[in-house]
């Protein structure tokens, strides 16, 4: 019996226990007048307002400098390089002479073509000598002829002589031509040994960029010597990718710095859009013409490019850590600073620059949640860090230097 007895005590223990837990529990869930709350406890968060602002759409690309024009300078014929008249880095005219080739060989050419040429000149003296006797001779058997003094075959023989001088004639003259020709194609590969080029725009003047050989080499044809640059105006060679590729014009103004000038600025426009992007990178190649008046900018620098697609002037917008996802919509949480409750508003989002997002649609008032979304839902209370809400700094660094400085 006293087995049992305990039992029953223990049992009676164990309810007096949960009892008191659960009138302990009943207590915490009322509030302050001793009623029951009937909601969820607040989660604490951070608001930021509603502004409005003006958003760019940049986006930065990389790429290399490359001259306006470039080009090697090479000789025609084969030869020795007898003389090289420029080094790298020296100013170069249209039509400067660079360098000169061994041309004793060219020169001797040219002298025998004109010897050739005085040959059959002479040849053409003398047929056309025998040609006026031919002329005359065929007179004469052509009138003895008519008084019945010569025979047939008589002028028959003085024809065919006629027409044999007339055409040895004509070949002495067509070998003049030749010879002439000869002596002009002589005279032009003795001009290729002086080299010196030439340009459309001939009043901007170039650089030689390398120096591909030394005096005394042996040269073939199309060995290249040195090259010419145009630096005048820059090409930056850029590679877009397809995200932006559409939103390229011709035209498009673009900024570039690079490490050799910190600090400074370069304004280009796009020259040229490549029609195709490489199937390796899916990224086109876009060239931004960059004015170079100072000569600062070199070849091969490399350089870093902006370009602003487009700006929006005082459109509403809220900082991107306002955004959020619930059920596959992207949104903001408004916060409503009476009752301490958070409102998820879905929201369709324009261009973004810095820390800031432009909202198109709905017409947004008031302020955002943008620190501790993560554990809302539509609805959910929240506890301000402060009573009226007091918001965080937002905006681009700049923005916020900006705002400081006009407050003090």
């Amino acid at each position: 019996m006293k087995g049992w007895a305990w039992s029953i005590v223990g049992v009676c223990l164990l309810g007096l226990v949960g009892w008191r837990v659960y009138v302990k529990l009943e207590k915490t869930d009322e509030g302050p007048r001793g009623g029951r709350r009937g909601r969820a406890a607040s989660v604490a968060v951070e608001v930021s307002a509603v502004r409005t602002a003006t958003l760019r759409d940049i986006s930065l690309f990389t790429g290399t400098l490359q001259p306006h024009t470039r080009f090697e300078v090479a000789p025609k014929i084969a030869g020795r390089l007898e003389r090289l008249t420029v080094d790298v880095g020296d100013t170069v005219q249209s039509g400067q002479l660079v360098a000169e080739l061994d041309d004793a060989e060219y020169a001797q050419q040219v002298e025998q073509a004109r010897a050739a040429l005085a040959v059959a000149r002479a040849t053409v003296a003398e047929c056309t000598t025998a040609l006026d006797i031919s002329d005359r001779e065929l007179g004469r058997m052509r009138a003895l002829r008519e008084k019945k003094v010569a025979s047939e075959a008589e002028l028959d023989e003085a024809e065919a002589s006629h027409a044999a001088a007339k055409a040895k004639h004509a070949v002495a003259l067509a070998d003049v031509s030749r010879c002439e020709a000869a002596l002009r194609g002589a005279e032009v590969r003795l001009s290729y040994a002086r080299i010196a080029p030439a340009w459309t725009n001939a009043d901007v003047p170039r650089v030689v960029g390398e120096r591909y050989v030394d005096e005394g080499a042996m040269l073939q044809p199309n060995t290249p010597i040195v090259s010419i640059l145009d630096n005048s105006v820059m090409i930056a060679q850029i590679d877009v990718i397809e995200r932006d590729y559409p939103k390229l014009r011709l035209g498009q103004s673009a900024v570039l710095v690079t490490d050799g000038f910190p600090g400074r600025e370069f304004t280009g426009k796009i020259l040229r859009i490549a029609p195709l992007l490489k199937e390796t990178s899916r990224q086109a190649r876009v060239e931004i013409e960059v004015p170079n008046e100072d000569g600062v900018l070199k070849p091969g620098m490399f350089i870093r490019a902006r370009i602003e697609f487009d700006r929006h002037e005082d459109v509403p917008v809220v900082p991107l850590a306002a955004l959020a996802r619930r059920e596959g919509r992207q949104g903001v949480f408004v916060a409503n600073p009476s009752d301490k409750t958070a409102r998820f508003v879905p929201v369709t989002v324009g261009i973004s620059e810095g820390e800031l997002i432009e909202i198109v649609e709905p017409a947004l008032t008031g302020s955002v949640v943008t620190l501790g979304h993560h554990l809302l839902e539509d609805g959910a209370n929240i506890s301000l860090p402060t009573a009226d809400a007091r918001e965080q700094p937002v905006g681009t660094p700049n923005e916020r230097a900006a705002r400081a400085g006009g407050e003090r």
